[in-house]
């Protein structure tokens, strides 16, 4: 499992530098997601959680000095932790889908106040590398460049590591001693947040309506497809 849990947090790091480098949208909960769930043999439950995930935070854009919940750490953390942990424990279940939901949302907040103090570091390399366009130092430039990407990524490997193998932890450990009346409960809010998901959509659908609509009538095939 640690094999697995390095494999997935180097990957998340590489993904999601995306959201400073290249900018592709590879880094997006929908993609995210449904590529940690291939690396661990379930991609069906990736698209699941890209799909909530995505809908859960589409209002929430990066808009001058704003800087969004990580939902694309979130997804992973669900994708990975969900699957790794149902492995552990002998058997998958909506319900450890719903019960990882529950205890990583708050870790895209989290992330987000790693992500500014990241941000805020950056402006002395900012500043470094205008003394050193100054200076026609190109090597200066390209240094400080590389180095703001090594630390965006080195920040969120670490992160997603720490959480992910913390939460897998304590998933096999309480999973299996909560008695059926949480489970019925866990059940119920895996049918609910289809729901509460597609409402964010619709709320939103103004501003972004091509991401939400993709999303929604996604979430609706594949909710059909579970209950078939």
């Amino acid at each position: 499992m640690l094999i697995k849990v390095i494999m997935v947090a180097f990957v998340g790091g590489i993904l999601c530098v995306d959201k400073i480098l290249v900018q592709a949208l590879v880094s997006r909960p929908i993609v995210i997601a449904p590529v940690v769930g291939l690396l661990l043999n379930n991609p069906y439950t990736g698209l699941i959680v890209g799909a909530f995930v995505e809908l859960f935070w589409i209002d929430r854009i990066p808009i001058g000095n704003y800087i969004p919940p990580n939902d694309a750490v979130v997804a992973l953390l669900i994708t990975a932790a969900s699957i790794l942990a149902g492995q552990e424990i002998g058997h998958f279940s909506r319900e450890l889908i719903s019960l990882s939901f529950l205890i990583f949302v708050p870790f895209g907040v989290l992330f987000q106040k790693i992500e500014v103090m990241i941000i805020e570091s950056n402006y002395a390399l900012s500043e470094a590398a205008i003394l050193d366009a100054k200076r026609a130092n190109v090597r200066g430039i390209t240094a400080k460049h590389l180095w703001g990407l090594m630390k965006n990524f080195l920040s969120t490997t670490a992160f997603i590591f720490v959480s992910l193998l913390l939460g897998i932890v304590a998933l096999v450990h309480v999973f299996p001693l909560l008695p059926a009346f949480i489970i019925k409960t866990l059940t119920i809010i895996y049918l609910f947040l289809p729901v509460l998901g597609i409402a964010v959509a619709i709320n939103t659908i103004k501003q972004r309506h091509i991401v939400p609509v993709f999303c929604a009538v996604s979430l609706v095939v594949l909710i059909i497809l579970e209950w078939l």
